[in-house]
C-alpha cells in the first residue's frame, strides 16, 4: 500500500430523474433492457481528502465522524459505510476524508451516486493515480453496490460523471449514454417551472430496491408490467424533451409516478400524499417522486403560479430546494 497521500478535492452533481428510474437496476436492466432519462442539477456533493496521521472520515450532513484504525477494520455497521468502503478500496494510507452535500440525506436526488463518483475521483487524486474518466461510473457503482453492499442502478453515477441531460439505454452487455439536445429557451422554461420539494422524510432506497427487484426475479407480473411501463415512459420522455413539449413532459411525469406506485405499497408516503393535495389548487402539469420514492423529495412541473406553489409546499411541511440544470459533471473543486 502506498502511504503517500496528497490533498485533493472533487465534486459531482446530483440529478433529477425525469423517467425510467428503476429500470437501470439489475437484473431488469439487462434482461429486459431498461431506459432512463435524467438531468444533472447544480447541487453538488463535495469530497475533500487531506494527509493525516490517522484515518478520519466525516460527513457534515450527518454530523458524524468515525476513526477506523486500518482499512481492514472498516467494517459495515451503518456508520459511513460508503466512505469506509471507498478508503479501503483505494488502498491509501492514513487520511482525513470530509464530505458535504447541497441536498439533505435520503433526498431521492441521487446523492449517494454522486458521492461515489466524487469519492473515487478524489481518492485517485489523493493517491497520485492517473484519472480514468471512462471507468468512473463503473467504479463508483461497484463501490456502492458491491463494496458497501447498497444495491441500486447506475443512472445516478452517469448524471454525476457526465452532467447535462442524458438518455441511458441498458443492453445485456453495455449501457448506451446519449446527451439530449434541448432547445435553450425550452430548457430555461423547464427549469423555471420545476419545483423540487423535500418532504423531510429521509429514506434508504436500497431497502425498497431489494424488495422490488426480488419481486421481479420471482416473476411478479404487476412489478414486471410496471417496470416495462417505466421504460416505455422514458422513451416518450426523450421525444417530449427534445421537442420542447412542456405539457407532454407533465403528462409523462404523472404516468411515470403511476407506474412507480405499482412497484411497492410504500412508494407514496403520507407526507408525499399531503404534498400532492397541498399543490392541487395550483394545478401542476405533472409530478413524481424524485428517485426511488418511499420518501425523500418530489418535484412538480408548474403551469405558472410559482409563488403560490412554493407557499403551499412550505405550509405542507416541505422544504423547497432551488436549483438549476448543469452541464458540468464531476471535476476538481
Amino acid at each position: 500500500m502506498d502511504d503517500r497521500v496528497k490533498a485533493a478535492c472533487w465534486s459531482a452533481p446530483v440529478r433529477l430523474d425525469f423517467a425510467g428510474g428503476w429500470t437501470d437496476v439489475a437484473p431488469y436492466a439487462t434482461e429486459r433492457r431498461g431506459m432512463v432519462v435524467n438531468a444533472a442539477i447544480e447541487r453538488r456533493v463535495v469530497v475533500e481528502v487531506e494527509p493525516a496521521d490517522r484515518y478520519r472520515l466525516r460527513s457534515e450532513e450527518l454530523d458524524l465522524t468515525v476513526h477506523p484504525r486500518v482499512p481492514a477494520d472498516f467494517e459495515k455497521d451503518g456508520k459511513l459505510d460508503l466512505l469506509k468502503a471507498a478508503v479501503r478500496s483505494a488502498g491509501i494510507g492514513p487520511c482525513a476524508v470530509r464530505v458535504r452535500s447541497d441536498v439533505p440525506p435520503g433526498s431521492g436526488l441521487g446523492s449517494s451516486g454522486a458521492l461515489g463518483v466524487a469519492l473515487v475521483a478524489a481518492l485517485d487524486a489523493a493517491a497520485g493515480r492517473e484519472q480514468d474518466p471512462s471507468s468512473l461510473v463503473d467504479r463508483a457503482w461497484h463501490l456502492e453496490a458491491v463494496e458497501a453492499d447498497l444495491p441500486g442502478g447506475t443512472q445516478d453515477q452517469y448524471a454525476a460523471a457526465r452532467g447535462g441531460f442524458t438518455e441511458l439505454r441498458y443492453e445485456p452487455d453495455r449501457v448506451l449514454a446519449r446527451s439530449l439536445r434541448l432547445d435553450p429557451a425550452f430548457r430555461s422554461e423547464l427549469e423555471s417551472r420545476i419545483l423540487i420539494c423535500h418532504t423531510g422524510q429521509s429514506r434508504v432506497s436500497s431497502d425498497t430496491i431489494a424488495r422490488v427487484m426480488g419481486g421481479f426475479v420471482r416473476g411478479d407480473s404487476t412489478i414486471t408490467a410496471a417496470l416495462d411501463g417505466l421504460a416505455e415512459v422514458a422513451a416518450g420522455m426523450v421525444v417530449a424533451l427534445e421537442a420542447g413539449d412542456l405539457r407532454a413532459v407533465g403528462a409523462l411525469l404523472l404516468e411515470n409516478w403511476g407506474h412507480q406506485q405499482r412497484l411497492d405499497p410504500g412508494m407514496r408516503t403520507g407526507a408525499m400524499a399531503a404534498l400532492e393535495r397541498a399543490l392541487e389548487p395550483v394545478r401542476p402539469l405533472g409530478w413524481k417522486a424524485a428517485g426511488a420514492g418511499a420518501g425523500g423529495s418530489m418535484f412538480f412541473l408548474l403551469d405558472g403560479r410559482r409563488d403560490e406553489a412554493e407557499a403551499a409546499a412550505t405550509a405542507a411541511g416541505a422544504t423547497v430546494l432551488p436549483f438549476r440544470f448543469t452541464d458540468k459533471g464531476a471535476g476538481p473543486c
